[in-house]
Formats: structure tokens, C-alpha cells, sequence
């Protein structure tokens, strides 16, 4: 049974996704629940992820719409 990710792995995970272009700029991320069905972790956990990744500026979220990637993402 595969161990859950940690914060740091999930968070690096998501920022290599972005960076080798999983995610491109100006796409939209999965749901919560498919990604944290995907990592095999808790919707909370993913949802404290993308809250950090939203305060750097990597992701920003559009109400009613869900949460993308910043048209320039910054490292």
C-alpha cells in the first residue's frame, strides 16, 4: 500500500507537473477530490497545498471556475 506524500513531496510533485508543462500556464488544475484520489492523500492536504502554491503566485484560483496555473508562473 503506497504511503501518502508529504506536504513537501505533493508541493514539488505539483511544481514539477507545472514546470516540465503537465500543467500548462493558463490551465486549470484537477479537482481537489481527483487529486487527492491521484495521491492517494486527504482533500485537506491537497487543499493546503494549492493554498501555498496560490501564495506564491504559481497558482491563482477564479472563483466559481477552480484554480490554474498563472500565465507566468514565479519560482
Amino acid at each position: 500500500m503506497p504511503i501518502p506524500p508529504t506536504m513537501d513531496e505533493l508541493l514539488e510533485d505539483l511544481l514539477s507537473k507545472i514546470k516540465n508543462g503537465t500543467y500548462p500556464p493558463g490551465s486549470q488544475l484537477p479537482s481537489g477530490r481527483m487529486l487527492a484520489d491521484e495521491y492517494d492523500t486527504s482533500q485537506s492536504t491537497i487543499s493546503r497545498a494549492v493554498a501555498r502554491l496560490r501564495e506564491q503566485g504559481v497558482l491563482v484560483g477564479r472563483p466559481g471556475r477552480g484554480v490554474f496555473v498563472a500565465e507566468s508562473p514565479h519560482h
